[in-house]
């Protein structure tokens, strides 16, 4: 996307501030599979970047995407500062209108990032 900066592969939201991916899939962390953005808010907007977040992936599964299926498959969105909490709930209550309900996405606090270890990046892609 233009004005995004920089990604980086890792997880996001579990119980330690560090973890494997082998750790990762046994559910036990807590931690989600993320993408962490930086980008240039002249270019594109934090809400332009959610936008693009809920056209890639289907929000309405619980625990899946495609036919990865776990607790680290979960749609969820985590934000640095409440303006971004704000922006993010805003939009998916909005989005919830039109999909009856049945978003499953979570919002919450940055916590325990870490990157993602050369193993995912390397054999995982």
């Amino acid at each position: 996307l233009n004005g995004v900066l920089k990604t980086e592969v890792g997880y996001c939201g579990g119980i330690n501030s560090k973890t494997t991916y082998k750790e990762v899939c046994t559910g036990k962390t807590n931690h989600a599979e993320v993408v962490k953005i930086e980008f240039d808010n002249k270019v594109i907007s934090y809400e332009q970047i959610l936008d693009f977040f809920f056209e890639i992936h289907d929000p309405t599964t619980l625990n899946q995407q495609g036919y990865d299926i776990g607790t680290q498959y979960r749609s969820e969105i985590f934000y640095s500062s409440e303006k971004q909490k704000k922006v993010a709930e805003d939009l998916l209550n909005e989005l919830n209108s039109e999909y009856k309900g049945k978003i499953v996405t979570n919002i919450s606090k940055i916590k325990n990032y870490c990157k993602a270890e050369d193993y995912h990046q390397k054999y995982l892609g």
